[in-house]
């Protein structure tokens, strides 16, 4: 096996709407003399993909429901932020004092819609009042950023869109993947064999969060600055994925 070696790609700005990812990205790789083969990866922190969206909201500008109205009182959040969270969600799970808990729109389960007001900073007004939400389909947007890298280099890669989710059984929280594009999410390693001959029979592997997760190392939860890395030495094959492949069906999920 080669090594896994996931370097920060530093010099990236501080990104606004409308800006080109993929071209920042670009420049970024030149700046520090990476020149990207066949099998690499980009990974991404969500914050500069929804920021390029355009996926800030000013809380100034939602006027909460009744229902937003209620449950923000029951569990002492802004109504106007839990509107947001039932906007951005198909059902709540749990509910805590601070916390909702809640099957996002793209299929993951997470706190708060994963709604986010760190390193968040708006075009007016108080910086307190603007939050973040996730990209509208993570999925595309790898497949977008990827496209215009993949052109411009002649080179076939990955990439990879992560944020920082809490886990059902462990504390703290852990980088995964939300959206991916051109690597696989999960790799099944049933009917392999381990070193003694036995042949594996439900062994999966979350591939992309694993990575996800070590990314994340890279980039850090704080003041870094570093909202992307490059990857090589995946290792596993690429192919076409989508994140869908990561979510567990409700039916088999222990935890609803």
């Amino acid at each position: 096996m080669q090594p896994l070696v996931i370097t920060p790609l530093p010099g990236i700005p501080l990104i606004q709407p409308g800006d080109n990812l993929a071209e920042i990205l670009l420049a970024c790789l030149k700046e520090t003399k990476i020149s990207l083969q066949d099998g690499d990866i980009l990974v991404l922190a969500q914050k500069i993909v929804s920021k390029a969206e355009n996926r800030l909201v000013n809380l100034n500008d939602v006027i909460p429901s009744r229902r937003a109205s209620e449950i923000g009182e029951q569990i002492g959040k802004d109504a106007r932020l839990v509107e947001l969270i039932l906007q951005e969600s198909v059902s709540i799970l749990r509910t805590r004092p601070g916390t909702i808990i809640v099957e996002h729109k793209a299929g993951f389960v997470c706190a708060n819609a994963g709604i986010d007001h760190s390193n968040v900073q708006g075009t007016y007004g108080n910086p307190e009042d603007w939050v973040l939400l996730l990209p509208e389909d993570a999925d595309q947007s790898a497949a977008s950023i990827r496209a215009v890298v993949e052109s411009e280099t002649g080179v076939r890669i990955g990439v990879m869109i992560i944020d920082s989710h809490g886990r059902a059984w462990r504390n703290g929280v852990v980088g995964v993947a939300i959206g991916f594009s051109g690597m696989p999410g999960l790799v099944d390693l049933r009917g392999h064999s381990d070193m003694f001959g036995y042949h594996l029979k439900v062994t999966t592997v979350a591939a992309a969060d694993e990575l996800a997760g070590a990314a994340s190392l890279v980039m850090g939860q704080a003041d870094e600055r570093v909202p992307a890395v490059h990857v090589r030495g995946f290792p596993f094959a690429l192919r076409e994925g989508k994140f869908n492949e990561l979510r567990r069906p409700t039916e088999l999920d222990l935890f609803r």
